[in-house]
């Protein structure tokens, strides 16, 4: 689902961002030219100290478009009952084609006369990792984790800072358990291997060994041969 008006079309309505402890969120935003003309946008912020937008300003050529990376810079909390009050604010107007998108004037998005200047408002929404290492990409995964998400949501909503603490702490146990099994996992495998390699190694110097001793003794025969001294008639 998208939102927009005359000029763009912005894809997703809403700024989704996974939210996790001392990690930094990121969330795609992709604009879309709707008209024949080239349009600049700029994206506002009511927290621009929180967010990192690049770009945040551009020239999008007629019926192209453009994907804006947004970067929640890592929190030391959990926002409170995981609901955020931050907005974006998304500009638009038409501008000449020769507007280069590096440096676009600072008075384009002034509004003054008749220039029309088209804005889209957009919230921000928190949402919690599913606790699954790997994306399957498969549809009944995502679906569980969808629900497994907003279970949570459901649960932090009338939980204190503390228990939500707790939960994140039990959630990196958790992890660190089947991390530590994995590990094991694999240590079990190198050492199958290696004891798999050393039966090989005994093989190979044993018969080696007994090579060699055949040669040797070979060679010793051919030496009595061949130095035995010649019969006399």
């Amino acid at each position: 689902m998208g939102g927009g008006g005359t000029l763009i079309s912005v894809y997703p309505d809403d700024l989704t961002f996974v939210f996790e402890l001392d990690k930094p969120c990121y969330c795609n935003l992709k604009v879309v030219n709707n008209s024949e003309c080239h349009v600049a946008f700029k994206v506002k912020t009511t927290s621009p100290r929180k967010y990192f937008v690049r770009p945040n300003a551009s020239v999008v050529q007629p019926w192209d478009s453009c994907t804006i990376t947004i970067t929640l810079q890592a929190q030391k909390e959990y926002p409170p009952e995981m609901q955020s009050k931050d907005k974006f604010l998304i500009q638009s107007t038409k501008v000449a084609a020769s507007t280069d998108m590096d440096e676009i004037p600072p008075d384009t998005f002034n509004k003054e006369g008749d220039k029309l200047i088209e804005e889209m408002k957009l919230r921000v929404v928190y949402t919690l990792p599913s606790g699954s290492s790997e994306d399957s990409g498969v549809t009944s995964s995502g679906s569980r984790s969808f629900r497994q998400a907003n279970d949570d949501l459901s649960m932090l909503k009338n939980a204190s800072l503390e228990e939500i603490q707790t939960i994140q702490r039990l959630k990196e146990e958790r992890d660190n358990s089947l991390q530590q099994n994995q590990q094991m996992q694999r240590e079990l495998d190198v050492l199958r291997r290696r004891r798999s390699r050393k039966g090989d190694a005994g093989f190979s110097l044993t018969f080696a060994a007994f090579a060699g001793i055949i040669g040797l003794l070979v060679g010793l025969l051919m030496s009595l041969i061949f130095s035995s001294p010649p019969t006399t008639a």
